[in-house]
């Protein structure tokens, strides 16, 4: 059995704007043509999108193709929208939550589901993960940083410590990169180079953050096979050994948290995907793909083949890590 980790789902419609605060970077779906739509946010196109988003039938035929039998649903990472005031944030996230739910219980045997909560009020994204529990969803997607703030900071630590209580899983994703200005050439490098960076410092803040001393239990992933994180993770180890401040910062070596978190295995290729392995364990790893935004580069079993996994190996990677990190087994 394979599942797939990291996917993505845009609802077919939102709910009109009204008279929110946000005005028109409340986003809605501008449909061009059958089954294909413009995202619009700010009055400008954020992305088009196909009905592989939202329609059911279309995603399961793609996953036949793919040979995956299950999906983790999250929100497009724009989606979660932590620009918007708490209030707004909430109420978008809300819809997300009943349309991934929704999907999930059309199709159970083959959907789990993560939500949204409005991360840029702590308080309120802890209170929110109760209801959406509730609705059977597995946890959370959160972005890499909360308008700029890293998720390492003392100032989330109350709402991971409720996602800890509650059994509840949280995806990291990349997006909005800190660093704009440093990129030269195409919008489109803000995905390319800007996210796997992204996903590295997140991961490197929450080890020197203390996140995994406070929240032992805590089951966090992050996307793109946690980006650069695999480079930085022998430069902390080095500091680690050598220096003092570092080993007053953390009880243990960074490697004995990076070993607690989870990666999916986003990075087109598979020496990077090989060196991660290496460096976390086989036991942290789970198929991703990035669908409906990315094509994947090749299909699970062929990959597993050239990492020359053994069949207990290829079983966690497909399948038993994710559920362990669903709190399903």
């Amino acid at each position: 059995m394979v599942i797939d980790v990291h996917t993505h789902i845009v609802p077919e419609q939102f709910p009109a704007f009204g008279g929110r605060v946000a005005g028109d970077a409340w986003p809605h779906m501008d449909h061009i043509a059958p089954g294909q739509a413009n995202v619009m946010i700010s009055g400008h196109n954020f992305r088009t999108v196909t009905d592989q988003c939202w329609s059911i039938p279309r995603r399961l035929g793609d996953m036949l193709d793919e040979g995956v039998d299950q999906q983790v649903l999250s929100p497009m990472p724009e989606l979660l929208a932590y620009r918007l005031s708490p209030t707004d944030c909430l109420e978008l996230g809300q819809h997300l939550n009943e349309t991934i739910a929704k999907m999930v219980s059309e199709s159970p045997d083959r959907f789990f589901g993560l939500g949204a909560v409005p991360l840029q009020d702590p308080a309120l994204a802890a209170k929110e993960l109760t209801a959406v529990k509730s609705m059977g969803l597995r946890g959370v997607e959160v972005l890499s940083n909360v308008n700029g703030e890293n998720l390492g900071d003392a100032k989330f630590r109350g709402f991971f410590k409720e996602a800890e209580r509650l059994d509840m899983a949280v995806f990291v994703h990349s997006q909005h990169p800190t660093f704009e200005s440093r990129f030269v050439g195409p919008a489109m490098l803000e995905n390319v180079i800007g996210f796997p960076i992204e996903s590295g410092l997140a991961a490197a803040g929450v080890i020197t953050g203390g996140l995994l001393q406070d929240c032992p239990d805590l089951r966090i992933c992050f996307s793109h096979g946690g980006g650069v994180f695999g480079q930085l993770l022998p430069r902390m180890e080095h500091v680690w050994n050598e220096r003092p401040p570092m080993r007053e910062l953390l009880p243990e070596a960074p490697s004995v948290y990076a070993k607690k978190l989870f990666y999916d295995d986003v990075f087109f290729e598979t020496r990077t995907l090989r060196y991660l392995l290496d460096m976390v364990g086989v036991s942290q790893v789970m198929v991703g793909s990035d669908y409906p935004f990315f094509t994947r580069y090749m299909l699970p079993a062929k990959e597993f083949e050239e990492l020359g996994l053994s069949a207990a190996e290829a079983e966690a990677i497909a399948s038993g890590n994710c559920l362990r990190f669903l709190g399903v087994s």
